[in-house]
C-alpha cells in the first residue's frame, strides 16, 4: 500500500492512499489527517485495507498536487553501504580516499544528519546545486521511513544532492557539500509493509535529461547494499530519540562519470521498482 500527502484544488494539504496506480482515496474525509500516525501503528495496513472498500472520495492521481511524504521527521542518511559509492568517494579526494575505505569495512556505518522535513523537495518541486560548487551529482536512494520506535515502517525514494568537489577538497567540508538549500527530495509516496527480504529485489534508476534528451542514465539493485537495513536503522537510533520518527536514505550505487555535473534546467528522474518515480528539475541555489 502506498500513502501520500497531496493539496488538492484549495491547496489544503490532505493525505491520500493511492490505490490503482491513478486515483487518490483522500483518507481526510476518514479523519486521518497526518501519515506519522499511520506509521506508528501497527494495524495500519489493516486499517487502510478496510478504507479501500469503503465510500471516501477518490480524486485522480493527475489532478492533484503530491507533497513530500515528511512531516516533522528528520532526514539523515548513510554513506558508503555501496562498492560503487566507496570507490567513488576514494576517487574525488586523495586526502579522504583512506577514511572512505575504512569506513566501508567498518563495524560503524556512516550516518550523517541531512536535512529537516521542511527543507526536503517533493516530488516536482526544484532541487538544488550550489552556487559556489563546480561539481554536483543527484545520488538516487531508499529510503527507509523510520516511526519514533525506530521500526522500518516503509520506504521512498529519495535525493541525496551532493557537492562532489566540495567535499572532495576536505571530508570536513562534508555538511557544507550535502546540507545546503534544496539538496534532499523525497517521495512521490511511502510504500507500506514490504518486508527487507522483497525491498531487496528492487531496482534503483535513474535519468537525467537536459533540453530534450538523455545526458546519464543508471541502474543499481538493492541487493547491493552493504549493510541491513535493520542495522543502519538501529544504528541511527542509537543515544538518540527521535519523536516524531525519521527518515533514513540509504546510500547510493549509482555514480555519473567524473566529466559529468548538473546544471540548471536538468530533469532528474529517479524510479525504484516497488515504489514509483520522483521527479524534479535543477535551479542554482
Amino acid at each position: 500500500m502506498k500513502i501520500c500527502r497531496f493539496k488538492n484544488k484549495t491547496d489544503e494539504i490532505r493525505v491520500g492512499l493511492v490505490t490503482d496506480g491513478s486515483t487518490v482515496l483522500d483518507l481526510t474525509q476518514a479523519g486521518i489527517t497526518q501519515i506519522s500516525p499511520l506509521l506508528e501503528d501497527d494495524g495500519a495496513l489493516a486499517q487502510l485495507a478496510q478504507l479501500a472498500k469503503g465510500s471516501l472520495p477518490r480524486l485522480p492521481l493527475a489532478e492533484v498536487k503530491l507533497c513530500a511524504p515528511v512531516e516533522r521527521q528528520e532526514v539523515w542518511a548513510a554513506g558508503v553501504t555501496y562498492l560503487r559509492s566507496k570507490t567513488a568517494r576514494m576517487e574525488e579526494s586523495d586526502f579522504s580516499a583512506t577514511a572512505y575505505d575504512k569506513v566501508y569495512a567498518a563495524a560503524r556505518p556512516e550516518l550523517f544528519f541531512k536535512s529537516l522535513p521542511e527543507k526536503v523537495a517533493g516530488p516536482g518541486e526544484p532541487v538544488g546545486i550550489r552556487r559556489d560548487a563546480s561539481w554536483s551529482v543527484p545520488e538516487p536512494e531508499l529510503a527507509l521511513v523510520l516511526n519514533s520506535r525506530g521500526k522500518i515502517a516503509g520506504h521512498t525514494i529519495g535525493n541525496d544532492m551532493s557537492s562532489r568537489d566540495i567535499e572532495g577538497e576536505n571530508l570536513l567540508y562534508l555538511p557544507q557539500a550535502k546540507i545546503y538549500d534544496r539538496s534532499c527530495a523525497l517521495g512521490p509516496w511511502i510504500a507500506l509493509g514490504t518486508p527487507e527480504s522483497a525491498a531487496r529485489e528492487w531496482k534503483i534508476s535513474i535519468a537525467i535529461h537536459r533540453d530534450g534528451r538523455s545526458v546519464f542514465a543508471g541502474e543499481t539493485s538493492v541487493a547491493q547494499i552493504k549493510r541491513n537495513f535493520e542495522e543502519l536503522a538501529a544504528f541511527l537510533f542509537r543515544s538518540q530519540v527521535f519523536a516524531h520518527g525519521a527518515i533514513l536514505l540509504t546510500g547510493t550505487g549509482i555514480v555519473p562519470p567524473d566529466k559529468f555535473t548538473l546544471r540548471e534546467n536538468d530533469l532528474v528522474e529517479i524510479e525504484i521498482s516497488g515504489i514509483g518515480l520522483l521527479l524534479n528539475r535543477v535551479v542554482v541555489v
